[in-house]
């Protein structure tokens, strides 16, 4: 058994871990050195929500992802979340899991609902305007 650098020995794959600093896989690492979510170059708001497709693909591909794809897909199969969460649970950067769900989208793993934009929301005025008329019934 080799020694590590504190004059103990050393466990199998502790070389990829510091106790300080955490795991020492870079998040360029875990997404092959991109910034950007597949080649499409999809944008996935913080708020965009994240299922497991309805008929995913089988165990065989599953089995050609990442450890990091097939953690978010686990925390996807429990319940439905959102990016900010997905991240947050993962415990991975925002920026490393838009991309992984660039990939996953991608492979047809999952489905995201986009948040509707601010632009296409109903009026206030009209809100209101519904809302008096229900109280008047």
């Amino acid at each position: 058994m080799n020694d590590d650098s504190t004059g103990g020995p050393s466990v199998p794959g502790s070389q990829w871990y510091d106790a300080d600093a955490g795991p020492l896989v870079r998040p360029y690492a875990m997404t092959g050195g991109r910034t950007k979510p597949g080649p499409s170059n999809v944008r996935f708001d913080l708020i965009a929500l994240v299922v497991v497709d309805d008929e995913p693909p089988g165990p065989a591909e599953e089995a050609l992802l990442g450890p990091e794809h097939r953690s978010l897909l686990t925390l996807c199969r429990a319940e439905t979340q959102s990016v900010a969460e997905l991240a947050a649970d993962a415990d991975l950067p925002v920026g490393v899991v838009r991309v992984l769900l660039g990939d996953l989208l991608e492979s047809g793993f999952v489905r995201v609902s986009r948040p509707v934009p601010p632009a296409q929301l109903p009026d206030e005025r009209i809100l209101r305007e519904v809302i008096d008329g229900l109280r008047a019934l």
